[in-house]
């Protein structure tokens, strides 16, 4: 969002009106208003590694300027034109959006994994753990602002699936789990999953941003109550009525207050406030009433402050020879095809949101970011957890200004501190955080006017990647619904030149998948 009435002390912004593009720019999907304004004022090219959203000094970000330190250099932090604060807001807005795992990732996986009296606590340390490994390997290695935790889905296949309903041993799940991450490290080192992204097309990477962006919408409404199961259409709306619904609606409007006012953290004081209200109205928005019923915020009765559970009977758990077994093939190769491509969908929305693509389409240092996807699947499978992958709610962190390393860094370090102050986290309620991935979704979807609609073969095989992720819940099957459909209507309308021969070998393994494993 570029400012609509420039400080007079600013050059005119000689790019503000999208017909200023020129038709290449538009056709790739490459121009963008915001990070082009920036460039005008700050003298730098558009494209690679701008900020894709360009606020004054009231909006917290300034032009590029050089680094302050050694830190600063090696984040990029100044080059960005973000700031320490700004970084670290950001990585603190992507905590609170995504700190529903430290209570949900243990509920789930307890229902096949059970050590003792402390398996929920153990669970919990193991997910804090996870998560800021992941956090903090993306964050300081990769240097991009995307957390990482254990992925939800993958842990729900992991226990019903694998462990309850196929009746593997869960240290055997956890083995495939690791081989996976094996798998995904060597496939990133060769080059393989760069390759794959970058023979993805631009319109359909534009959908992917905005297909993220509706699924998190859908996540953040479903948070919230206003939208439901319906057995007769599928989704209804909920009762508005209800505690969680007005304290999103709160949140909603007043975040959405804040950020046309181009107020600093307007997520996070969106968050906050949310919460505020829940606690001081005894909003019943909290998990863990009587048989599973919502209830008021039930304080702090044990203290903010806790010493964690040292997970001695789930680390160094996992079995690998039982999951080298030719009869977990199909579990292992499951694991490996769900989060490849959920993560990849994933990285590659994000890395356009914070504008990390340059003008051909391309991450840089796309083999690091790739590898830390695989190394955190292998430390949480060594640790005692289901998949742990790039999350989605880091948008809420981007567009709060977040665009370095430092991000993701700030998210891990909370995650460690997570272990001791956790009932901190819990005084969170998932009514307060909808509102920021409502918005965060909504802000998504801007890319998706450089998609080439007036062209079938681009705008059919865009739109099925945007629908399909929010309709069937999982990323992956949206980004493989638009793989699939590309390659089908260029190679049969004879346009079968104009797609990289990488995308007929996916599109290929995707329907081998959806045909023979599902």
């Amino acid at each position: 969002m570029s400012d609509q009435n420039p400080p007079t002390d600013r050059p005119p912004n000689r790019f503000a009106d999208p017909h200023s593009a020129s038709s290449e720019q538009l056709d790739t999907g490459t121009y963008d208003t915001a990070r082009t304004e920036v460039a005008a004022n700050a003298g730098l090219r558009p494209g690679f590694n701008e900020p894709h959203h360009y606020t004054d000094g009231e909006g917290g970000r300034t032009p590029p300027h050089k680094p302050s330190g050694a830190i600063d250099k090696y984040f990029g932090i100044s080059a960005t034109g973000s700031s320490f604060p700004l970084e670290m807001r950001a990585g603190l807005t992507t905590f609170l959006t995504m700190s529903y795992i430290i209570f949900v990732n243990p509920s789930v996986l307890g229902n096949a994994i059970d050590v003792g009296p402390s398996t929920f606590a153990q669970l919990l340390s193991v997910t804090c753990l996870a998560a800021a490994f992941g956090s903090l390997c993306m964050g300081i290695i990769a240097r991009y602002p995307f957390a990482q935790a254990p992925g939800m889905g993958l842990n729900a296949f992991f226990a019903f699936t694998v462990v309850l309903g196929m009746g593997i041993p869960w240290q055997t799940a956890l083995g495939a789990v690791f081989i996976s991450g094996v798998l995904f490290i060597v496939l990133s080192v060769i080059g393989a999953r760069k390759a794959i992204v970058q023979g993805i097309p631009m319109g359909l990477k534009l959908a992917i941003t905005a297909g993220i962006g509706c699924f998190l919408a859908l996540l953040g409404l479903r948070s919230a109550g206003i939208v439901v199961a319906n057995e007769a259409t599928l989704v209804g709306l909920g009762d508005l009525g209800a505690p969680t619904a007005w304290i999103a609606v709160f949140g909603l409007i007043l975040t959405a207050v804040l950020l046309q006012l181009r107020i600093k953290g307007a997520i996070l004081w969106g968050i906050v406030a949310s919460s505020a209200l829940a606690i001081l109205t005894r909003a019943a928005v909290y998990a863990g009433g009587p048989e599973g019923a919502m209830q008021a915020f039930p304080g702090f009765n044990d203290g903010v402050i806790g010493l964690p559970v040292w997970p001695k009977d789930l680390i160094f758990q996992m079995d690998l020879a039982g999951a080298f077994g030719l009869g977990l093939l199909s579990v292992v190769f499951t694991f490996f095809f769900v989060d490849f491509f959920d993560a990849t969908g994933t990285l590659t929305g994000l890395a356009h949101r914070s504008g990390y693509l340059d003008e051909n389409g391309d991450m840089p240092r796309a083999k690091t970011v790739f590898s830390m996807d695989g190394l955190a699947a292998m430390f949480g499978a060594a640790m005692g957890t289901s998949t742990t992958t790039a999350y989605v709610e880091s948008a809420s962190g981007i567009e709060e200004g977040g665009r370095t390393g430092l991000t993701a860094a700030t998210t891990g370090v909370l995650f460690i501190l997570a272990l001791f102050i956790w009932p901190i986290a819990g005084a969170i309620p998932g009514a307060a955080t909808a509102p920021a991935l409502i918005l965060v979704g909504a802000l998504m979807m801007d890319g998706i006017r450089h998609i080439e609609w007036d062209e079938v073969a681009e705008g059919v095989p865009a739109f099925l990647t945007i629908i399909v992720m929010p309709l069937t819940f999982s990323i992956a099957n949206g980004v493989s619904m638009g793989i699939i459909s590309y390659c089908a209507i260029k190679g049969l309308t004879g346009k079968g030149k104009d797609v990289h021969w990488i995308l007929y070998i996916v599109a290929a393994l995707l329907l081998a998948r959806y045909i023979w494993l599902e």
